[in-house]
């Protein structure tokens, strides 16, 4: 295996015996054999598109069979040894398609030669797993090609996973589809720099407009984000504890679990659902219990009801973990010996009834702690709010804005984020989106002006938000460029969704990230000197520099 896909990846470079989140090589080698597989479906929707005859028979299956890939979703082998199968079924039912196609709008047979990806077959695991060991990332020999090929398909997957959950709440926008299709073939080319870079940035582009779709999608069907103090503590009752990112499962759970004794608690990137006023109605959604994903191990075991991963963001349980009969997984997530719920059969709903009776024989959550936490500051909440802040702004009141979203993780220089927080200006204020808020969201960092010093946006897709406030304070100043504005971006990542939302920054013109707690390990040092020199990206360094710095705008 060589997997540098996530920033704990080992020594920054890559894991090549089992990946730093745990994944053992078989699996990695079966995710790289998935991608291959991918490209093959794509090389000919893409040519379908250039035909003018586009096939959308695969959009759902190449972006969720991207998002399965992602750190700390899916390790179960039989499920990629299933979608490989299937999606070389698949490709081999769009090729009859595209060489019709071809047939009948040039009057003879495509006889161009094609990438290995659109002709490889096997119908057995263990050529699986042999092909698997010659199509990963280290096939790609130069450096710098690798690195440009890598950094696109990391950010596709990342794009993919937006695209999905859009996608379930019935949100589609074919262009982004036909984007992932055209980028997963472009690196089965030989391309130019240029040529590579522009797939990169339009990428960033692709994000933004992902993003915005997911945006609407979740507003349109739970309203938007209001002002919410959100308990931490815990009920009476027997609990269910919900993690992830996918709403529409809370929406489907707090409907069956109603008026059956049983509580609902949000865990990790699942808090911000708290603010939606569609889930806000249901008495027995108590709040949220614990922190971000890699504390699962501690919050999972004291949970003591049922937890259901509706996405990423899953780790091995440790060797005194009990709860692995009370684990359960769905969508894309897979993890061998945890149960898994069953995809929405067609016009109905996910059957969450195992975990029901489970929590009914289960006592209640065991408390770690009390008291609220604040959210709900997506960029509807905020714009109502925007007369306020932007006379704070004038008067002197907020001298600054810090953009701390992205990703929590293991890492120890991790905590530099909590330091940032604890030392900045007490007339600044901290935007927030993602599992980084981890970090600072239950610090009394006070407020300015009746204006909380954190406003936390929501999910990791919210990051649009964060995006669409900028934009909008940049307007109100009558400023003609974001990096105007009284405004630094001081960003956590982890993994391959805060990719997409770095490609999407600097896609609107946003200058001078800092990026932490380092540079992504798939940068090859010239591809991150450019990065550096266009865009200005750096790493972190020490607090008191950092903020130093970003006061004065740079």
């Amino acid at each position: 295996m060589f997997c540098f896909q996530c920033q704990e990846t080992a020594k920054n470079t890559g894991c090549t015996v089992r990946g730093m989140c745990g994944k053992p090589e078989e699996t990695a080698n079966l995710q790289d054999l998935l991608i291959f597989v991918l490209k093959g479906i794509s090389i000919y929707g893409n040519q379908l598109n250039e035909l003018g005859a586009a096939d959308r028979s695969n959009d759902d299956f190449i972006t969720q069979g991207l998002f399965a890939t992602i750190t700390n979703a899916n390790w179960d082998n039989e499920r990629f040894v299933a979608m490989i199968t299937e999606g070389l079924k698949r490709r081999d039912q769009i090729k009859a398609k595209f060489l019709a196609a071809y047939r009948e709008r040039n009057g003879r047979d495509f006889d161009a030669a094609l990438p290995e990806a659109a002709t490889w077959t096997a119908d057995n695991v263990a050529a699986f797993a042999e092909k698997a060991k010659s199509i990963g990332v280290l096939a790609t020999e130069n450096e710098d090609v690798r690195s440009l090929r890598e950094l696109l398909t990391i950010g596709l997957k990342g794009i993919s996973a937006y695209a999905d959950h859009a996608a379930i709440l019935g949100f589609h926008r074919a262009e982004i589809n036909d984007f992932i299709m055209e980028a997963l073939t472009s690196t089965t080319r030989t391309l130019t720099v240029d040529e590579m870079v522009a797939l990169v940035m339009k990428a960033g582009q692709t994000a933004v407009a992902t993003m915005a779709l997911l945006d609407e999608a979740n507003t349109t069907t739970y309203g938007h984000p209001e002002i919410t103090q959100v308990n931490i503590g815990v009920g009476k009752n027997p609990g269910i504890l919900i993690s992830g990112h996918d709403l529409k499962d809370l929406a489907e759970l707090l409907q069956q679990t109603e008026g059956t004794g049983i509580d609902v608690y949000t865990h990790g990137e699942m808090l911000p659902a708290n603010s939606y006023p569609a889930f806000k109605k249901y008495a027995h959604f108590i709040g949220n219990y614990g922190g971000s994903w890699w504390h699962q191990n501690q919050d999972f075991e004291t949970f003591n009801g049922p937890v259901l991963l509706t996405t990423n963001c899953i780790i091995p349980l440790k060797k005194e973990n009990t709860y692995l009969n009370r684990l359960f997984t769905t969508g894309v997530v897979g993890f061998v010996g945890a149960g898994h719920i069953a995809d929405r059969p067609k016009g109905g709903g996910k059957d969450f009834s195992a975990l029901i009776e489970l929590a009914k024989k289960c006592p209640p959550p065991t408390e770690i702690e009390t008291g609220t936490i604040i959210g709900g500051f997506a960029h509807n909440q905020v714009l109502a709010l925007a007369d306020k802040v932007i006379d704070a702004v004038k008067s002197g009141a907020i001298k600054r804005f810090i953009v701390m979203a992205g990703c929590d993780g293991r890492h120890k220089t991790r905590s530099y984020y909590t330091e940032v927080a604890e030392n900045l200006p007490k007339d600044t204020v901290i935007l927030t989106a993602g599992c980084a808020k981890y970090r600072y969201n239950k610090l009394k960092l006070g407020d300015i002006g009746g204006i909380p010093r954190v406003l936390d946006a929501g999910q990791c897709n919210d990051s649009y938000s964060l995006a669409v406030i900028a934009l909008k304070l940049r307007d109100a100043f009558g400023l003609k460029d974001i990096n105007e504005l009284p405004i630094s971006f001081d960003i956590a990542w982890y993994e391959q969704k805060a990719v997409a939302v770095l490609l999407a920054l600097l896609a609107l013109g946003v200058k001078g990230i800092r990026l932490g707690p380092t540079l992504p390990g798939f940068l090859s040092p010239t591809v991150a000197g450019v990065l550096v020199k266009n865009f200005g990206i750096q790493t972190i360094g020490e607090v008191q520099e950092d903020i130093a710095a970003m006061m004065a705008g740079k």
